[in-house]
């Protein structure tokens, strides 16, 4: 009886290499080599080479590139990548260390430059005053604004960055709370908040994308009262208003924090001293305090802007409750210095 081969069919007396061989076989264009543990070393090892000569190439002291770990490396160098890209060598003016840090050190806050995209493309020397963190140590956070930004703000923060993308040198402001350091948040009971104001500007021409960033001045407030937060009686002041925001009663120290007295307000509405930017918000908060039934609900607080009687714009957090009967809403104001 004649056997056949299960692979080729063929008598097994006939044909005995069609079996497949143990040991060695050479490599087939659908199966590469195993990387080996030698291979993988030497791979490692010419990574390892390349961060280091990236890391010897960035603008830092010596101390901090010691504390640099290859995920800080890497966002570093993309952060000097980016900057290079809207800022060539060629076109950024002649500025020596010793007068930028004398600069710096004259600045209420810090300096941020974002992307067109929210990417982290330079943030001044000095953040470690306002945050406690040094740049390095923010970058650890993530590479982008929002990484460094409070969570319930995010959504607020983007559509900001949106409109002033869409209307380049449109000035746009926004209040959030930035991450800080474990030391920070020990000392003062929490993040820090920040006040940014800034614009789109296109850095060269013709404008795209690519050659545009958002530059802000970060200047820090006092810290946001959390929910339920007495806090001291001297920075707020309370509003009374029926559901369409019309002022039916208000504190008298509404004069010290915005200049009013007591009767200029009442039968004003609430939206007639809002600024324009910060419409959308209120309007969000208002609607959820209409859409809670029970007494004394409260909505989430928001950061917003009042006019002032002297025509300028002071930052309030402003939390609103519905009223037994739920007829009428009162706000409470803590200005934000």
């Amino acid at each position: 009886m004649t056997i056949f081969c299960s692979h080729c069919h063929r008598p097994l007396q006939a044909e005995m290499s069609c079996l497949p061989r143990r040991g060695k076989q050479a490599p087939s264009a659908s199966k590469p080599f195993r990387s080996t543990k030698s291979a993988s070393k030497a791979r490692r090892d010419q990574i390892n080479v390349e961060l280091q000569a990236l890391r010897s190439l960035l603008p830092i002291s010596a101390r901090e590139k010691e504390r640099l770990s290859y995920l800080h490396t890497m966002a570093l160098v993309c952060l000097r990548l980016r900057g290079a890209q809207l800022f060539p060598p060629d076109s950024a003016p002649p500025v020596g260390p010793a007068l930028g840090t004398e600069l710096l050190s004259l600045l209420p806050g810090f300096l941020l430059v974002l992307s067109a995209n929210g990417k982290l493309v330079y943030i001044s020397e000095n953040v470690d005053q306002v945050l406690g963190l040094s740049m390095v140590e923010l970058l650890a956070q993530g590479d982008t604004v929002f990484d460094i930004l409070d969570g319930r703000t995010c959504e607020d923060v983007r559509k900001k960055l949106l409109l002033a993308q869409e209307q380049p040198g449109r000035e746009v402001m926004f209040v959030s709370e930035m991450r800080t350091s474990k030391a920070f948040r020990l000392q003062h009971g929490g993040n820090q908040a920040v006040a940014v104001r800034g614009r789109f500007m296109a850095l060269r021409w013709p404008a795209s994308p690519s050659t545009t960033a958002f530059l802000a001045l970060c200047t820090p407030v006092v810290r946001l009262p959390a929910d339920g937060d007495a806090g001291s009686q001297d920075d707020l002041f309370q509003s009374t208003h029926i559901l369409d925001m019309m002022f039916i009663d208000v504190t008298e120290s509404v004069t010290y924090h915005l200049g009013y007295r007591r009767e200029e307000l009442i039968g004003q509405s609430w939206y007639s001293l809002l600024h324009p930017e910060d419409a959308d918000l209120a309007a969000a908060q208002h609607r959820a305090v209409g859409e809670l039934l029970g007494a004394g609900a409260a909505a989430e607080t928001a950061v917003l802007r009042l006019l002032r009687r002297d025509w300028t714009w002071t930052w309030l957090s402003v939390s609103a409750r519905r009223d037994c009967g739920g007829h009428s809403i009162t706000c409470t104001s803590r200005c934000l210095r």
